[in-house]
């Protein structure tokens, strides 16, 4: 990790659970790459931000924080593959928001248009349990460059900064939030659909389930009872095994 102090010395149990940095996907993701490899995908290229949108949008994030490290909530994918290289990780609960899963995927990567995914996203409520990353000051233009092209590639969230609880004390923290004029976020999408896109959805990073799987055993790792996601993941499980009898006694 590029540090004298062990990033994971306040939580060794998530030590081999979360992706070093410098081995991620997401390290030098690249989305002209990824469209090269995969023709069927270039009308994504319509509904993304420009290189020019991203870095104003990281500009003014960065001006807003101001000097000394960047501390990083993470609710999603972020939880287990941060990509951007940390100094530190701790247990964090943003105040006023929740997980939801509200993100449906069009572009390829845990869905596709014919068969669309479905991921989390932050959005209002009574709470979210996950973790923050702390950047060190000096690491601040290339990581946050590094988290900007793959969080602010779409149009899906609005980066933010909010004050979570890390470890219990109150800690000014970047998150991204749902944005609800986007077009893949589905804030009124029902409990069925949200079973049935993540039963089926899949791309070129893995599958919705995947995702669903990675998010409770990263919680349960820490020790963290999340209700929501561990009744929609067994909600998920058994629909597909439902799916399955169907299948072979059909």
């Amino acid at each position: 990790m590029q540090s004298t102090q062990d990033p994971f010395h306040h939580h060794p149990e998530l030590r081999g659970r979360i992706i070093d940095p410098l081995t991620s996907y997401f390290r030098d993701f690249n989305v002209r790459e990824v469209l090269k490899q995969r023709p069927e995908l270039h009308w994504v290229l319509d509904e993304l931000r420009s290189d020019a949108q991203r870095q104003a949008s990281r500009k003014q994030m960065l001006d807003q924080h101001g000097d000394g490290d960047l501390w990083v909530f993470a609710y999603g994918s972020l939880m287990w593959d941060p990509a951007f290289l940390f100094t530190e990780v701790r247990r964090a609960r943003l105040p006023d928001y929740a997980r939801r899963f509200i993100l449906k995927d069009t572009w390829g990567a845990r869905g596709t248009r014919e068969i669309p995914g479905l991921m989390a996203a932050l959005d209002q409520g009574d709470g979210c349990e996950g973790l923050a990353y702390r950047i060190a000051r000096q690491n601040l233009e290339t990581e946050t460059e590094i988290l900007w092209r793959r969080e602010m590639i779409g149009r899906s969230y609005v980066p933010t900064l909010a004050t979570a609880l890390v470890d219990g004390k109150p800690q000014r923290t970047l998150t991204f939030v749902a944005d609800h004029s986007a077009a893949s976020i589905h804030t009124h999408v029902t409990r069925q659909e949200q079973i049935e896109l993540l039963s089926t959805g899949s791309g070129f990073i893995g599958t919705s389930l995947e995702y669903l799987q990675n998010v409770v055993n990263q919680f349960t790792a820490l020790g963290i009872v999340d209700k929501d996601c561990s009744a929609l993941l067994k909600e998920v499980e058994a629909h597909i095994a439902a799916r399955q009898v169907d299948g072979v006694l059909g």
